[in-house]
């Protein structure tokens, strides 16, 4: 089996982290986090899901906005 869902959710912990202090795109996220590209456009609906907004820019970028409702 591949991964755990403790590692998942750290993961996910993670990605707000980084991109509550910059934009990145999904292959900055991928190569900071040490995970394939593919992963992180899977888990990025899982953020949304727990509250977390994301836009991404022109230049593929993603900005992170929490919800407040």
């Amino acid at each position: 089996m591949f991964g755990s869902k403790q590692s998942k959710q750290q993961r996910l912990e993670r990605y707000a982290e980084l991109l509550a202090e910059e934009p990145l795109t999904a292959a900055e996220l991928a190569y900071r986090l040490g995970v394939p590209r593919s992963t992180v456009i899977r888990d990025l609906p899982l953020l949304e899901e727990r509250g977390l907004l994301l836009t991404e820019d022109q230049e593929g970028r993603l900005h992170l906005f929490r919800r407040w409702w």
